[in-house]
């Protein structure tokens, strides 16, 4: 029974590995903001923390946007169609572009809402300055991401990984010259951090544009663009399965944010405390991420053949690799609790031993409700994936909204702010919210696979 299923690991693994790797890259320059800027203490650790809030956001609107593009790619592949593929992608860039410049200006707007937020004051006079700089940083990477999800949907996942390690490479040493001062450079703080990132990010559009444009296959995709002559029914079809997609990741994050703005009401040091775990389940979360594009590529090219037997066992294939792995992150997470804060702090630091302790307990407590919500928020992801294959997405936008706003959210602001549990009590809610999302989505995709194979 089991190998029908696990005969497909190896493929899936091989697809969804570079995807992995792209998405941590894009959690790693928060993870190497995160420890270089902990080193100058816990305000400026919770100001990155609270700035990053609003910029994460914007960044789920635009991400959860561009994942439009990789269904209609892949069918378009399933179905040998290049004119389709190329249409998706010269249209997604238009739509990405402007939604990007659109977020950055919301982001300028809504600085102020920081003063209103009962944030401690020296976190938000921080932030404020770091924000403009990574809130413009979303232009380029979400028009990055318009390549990214093009070049998944052929089943290309290599590129967009080369284009995020660079970025990675360029950010870290970014960050090492401008945050310290460094070999003569300025000692910019966190203003460096936010140089480093939006640099970066330029660099990698650039980059990843410049090697599809020199691989033969790709050429004829990213190259003589008419952009005089926009189609309206493309620009519908990618706004119709776009705007739920990015409602679905906003429902998500938005959540996850929430959690940042009751653990700053706790105090800079349950903010801090919070950032921590948050970047940790972030990394994890990526690996749900690369195997649910995985999913939405597999079942995209299903659809596009009409193989609906085959679709609902490679995705469900997908699904149990998916549950195997998170098992192991929960075990990792519930050993190293202790262990993994201590990377973000500079332990031996005297000046700040009392504050950095505190962090350093909270942080565990939250690893260890944090170790049971990998498989729900696992499982959640994958099967959207598998959803959007399908190009179903208004359903599980409803699903996503009532799972994380009407049951996760209400439970987290209760234990969170009224009651002994405090900072814990908010990650029980996120817990609550995510295994709701993976028992209904999953209920969803059952649905309608088997009736796809019934007809």
């Amino acid at each position: 029974m089991f190998k029908a299923y696990t005969k497909e690991f190896s493929y899936n693994i091989k697809l969804s590995v570079p995807v992995i790797l792209g998405m941590l890259g894009h959690t790693f320059v928060q993870l190497a903001d995160n420890i270089m800027v902990g080193q100058l203490g816990t305000a400026e650790l919770a100001a990155v923390s609270l700035g990053n809030s609003f910029v994460f956001i914007a960044m789920s609107l635009g991400i959860g946007f561009s994942t439009a593009i990789t269904p209609l790619v892949a069918e378009a592949d399933g179905a040998e169609n290049k004119q389709d593929a190329k249409n998706a992608l010269k249209h997604g860039l238009v739509l990405c572009t402007i939604l990007g410049l659109s977020l950055f200006g919301l982001i300028l707007v809504a600085k102020p809402l920081m003063y209103a937020m009962k944030q401690p004051e020296v976190v938000v006079e921080l932030a404020m300055p770091y924000l403009d700089l990574v809130a413009f940083s979303l232009v380029p990477l979400i028009v990055f991401q318009a390549f990214k999800q093009f070049s998944e949907g052929l089943s290309q996942t290599k590129y967009p990984m080369y284009a995020t390690i660079v970025a990675n490479i360029i950010n870290i040493v970014l960050n090492y010259l401008l945050i310290f001062g460094n070999f003569g450079f300025p000692k910019m703080g966190i203003i460096g951090a936010a140089i480093g990132t939006l640099v970066s990010r330029i660099l990698m559009v650039l980059y990843i544009w410049y090697i599809l444009k020199s691989k033969e296959k790709f050429n004829y995709y990213v190259t003589g663009f008419n952009f005089r002559k926009i189609e309206q029914k493309v620009i519908r079809k990618i706004i119709a399965l776009g705007f739920p997609s990015s409602l679905q990741m906003f429902f998500e994050v938005a959540i996850f944010t929430g959690a940042i703005w009751l653990s700053g009401v706790l105090g800079k040091n349950a903010q801090a405390a919070n950032q921590i775990a948050l970047n940790l389940s972030s990394m994890t979360f990526m690996f749900g991420m690369g195997l649910g594009i995985a999913a939405m590529i597999r079942v995209g090219n299903q659809k596009g053949l009409g193989n609906f037997k085959e679709l609902r066992r490679i995705a469900q294939s997908i699904f149990f690799l998916t549950l195997l792995l998170e098992i192991v992150f929960a075990a990792l997470f519930l050993l190293g609790r202790h262990w993994f804060p201590a990377l973000y702090l500079d332990v031996n630091d005297v000046a700040n031993m009392a504050d950095n302790t505190e962090v350093l307990i909270m942080a565990a407590e939250l690893l260890l409700v944090a170790a049971f919500f990998q498989i729900s928020d696992g499982i959640q992801v994958v099967v959207l994936g598998a959803l959007r294959g399908l190009q179903d997405v208004r359903i599980p936008t409803i699903i996503t909204f009532i799972a994380y706003w009407l049951i996760g959210f209400p439970v987290s602001f209760y234990l969170g702010l009224y009651t002994p549990f405090k900072s814990t009590g908010i990650w029980i809610g996120l817990l609550i919210g995510l295994s709701a999302s993976a028992i209904m989505l999953y209920l969803r995709f059952n649905y309608l696979t088997k009736k796809l194979i019934v007809g």
